[in-house]
């Protein structure tokens, strides 16, 4: 098994989802006392957040870019960034890095091609919704992403950061979540992608009335089948 290396904190709550949903595929594939076999960087989400509300995307590309060097000369053999958010810093983290990352966004565009589907709804923060680096390599996979209204975009991302980001759920804020992924559904999406990995935490299959592509599952099982991956079927 390779070494998974995880760059989280983004948020906390975000990075525990990983390690459980790690740990129970793990034991599930190969039974008995299997775990995976990680090497966890969790950050402090709050200089982080100071940095996309400033704006400073150069440097904090330049901290994961960091930090991911550090993993690797820790001994990782693959990258896994638990956040969705930063991947519009993928390409700066990855600069110098000898190791591959499993890109969230290309994951989840690859399962819901193998679907079948082609609308996927996309319920995310507003940075994900908006600037592009994620719904063009939804896009660049042939699907046509689908997005809330404006309005619906900044409660989703307020939510995120002062609800689930703390891993805060409350009965009220579930049903705003609802709320708006049957609006999606109305507009045409014929799935729907837990766009930011704590999103999670109030939607899942059960309560969504279409198709639902957990981002944080999806990236979770990229990995694994990538640590798994015998060497000499490289």
């Amino acid at each position: 098994m390779k070494i998974i290396g995880i760059l989280g904190g983004m948020s906390a709550a975000s990075t525990q989802i990983y390690y459980n949903k790690l740990c129970a595929m793990t034991t599930a594939r190969l039974g008995g006392l299997h775990s995976p076999d990680l090497i966890i960087r969790s950050l402090d989400f709050s200089d982080i957040e100071e940095l996309q509300s400033q704006g400073e995307w150069i440097q904090a590309g330049e901290r994961l870019n960091k930090e991911a060097k550090n993993l690797e000369a820790c001994g990782a053999e693959v990258l896994v960034l638990a956040t969705n958010t930063m991947h519009k810093l993928s390409d700066s983290m990855m600069k110098g890095v000898g190791i591959p990352m499993v890109h969230i966004a290309d994951a989840t565009a690859e399962a819901i091609v193998k679907s079948g589907l082609k609308s996927p709804g996309l319920m995310a923060t507003k940075f994900t919704m908006e600037h592009f680096f994620y719904t063009d390599r939804l896009a660049a996979s042939g699907l046509n992403p689908i997005l809330p209204g404006v309005a619906n975009r900044q409660i989703i991302h307020d939510i995120i950061y002062n609800e689930l980001c703390l891993n805060i759920k409350t009965d009220s804020s579930e049903r705003i979540f609802k709320e708006i992924a049957r609006n999606l559904v109305e507009e045409g999406a014929d799935s729907l992608i837990l766009g930011c990995t704590e999103v999670c935490i109030l939607l899942d299959q059960d309560n969504v009335d279409v198709p639902v592509f957990d981002t944080t599952s999806i990236h979770c099982e990229s990995a694994l089948n990538i640590a798994l991956l015998d060497k000499s079927d490289e």
